[in-house]
């Protein structure tokens, strides 16, 4: 009866680990997840860009945002399955916060804030990239390194925004 007890508690200190319950996500999977919640709030960023953008700059820009992150969503789900992370499906409270201030508004005050918001956004990621593509320890860390001077553009590209020019 002991030995059953044991096996059955054994089995559940398993499954509830495996579910995330007792396991310690390690940095690399804590950041591709993130990756991937700002990859999917870039692109409905970007869309939003391209609908309330005032600027033919700023639509612009959100077109190249929907593109570039798309495209670097699949590879992040990629290196989140070789890390053993089931990807987020959407991005986090705080982006989806975010991007429902920003359908808010609309012309000039839609380009100014917009383009503020992504200077902002940009740099954070770019530190974060940096930090986890400097930790070099497989694939999650090559997405950020292969994705950094993608970010790097962005945020050029947003600063020149800001500044109300290319």
């Amino acid at each position: 009866m002991n030995r059953l007890l044991a096996t059955i508690g054994l089995a559940a200190a398993l499954t509830f680990s495996a579910s995330g319950g007792f396991a310690k996500d390690t940095p690399g999977q804590k950041f591709i997840g993130k990756a991937i919640e700002g990859n999917l709030a870039e692109v409905q960023m970007g869309q939003l860009a391209q609908e309330k953008g005032a600027r033919d700059d700023v639509k612009s820009y959100g077109r190249m945002l929907q593109q570039d992150h798309s495209a670097a969503n699949q590879q992040a789900t990629a290196a989140a399955s070789a890390a053993g992370v089931t990807p987020p499906t959407e991005p986090n409270k705080k982006q989806k916060a975010d991007h429902a201030k920003m359908a808010k508004l609309s012309g000039a005050a839609f380009d100014s804030a917009f383009a503020k918001h992504m200077v902002q956004d940009h740099k954070k990621d770019i530190a974060e990239y940096q930090k986890e593509a400097k930790r070099n320890d497989g694939q999650v860390s090559q997405y950020a390194s292969a994705t950094l001077p993608t970010l790097q553009k962005h945020l050029e590209s947003a600063q020149a925004l800001a500044k109300g020019g290319r």
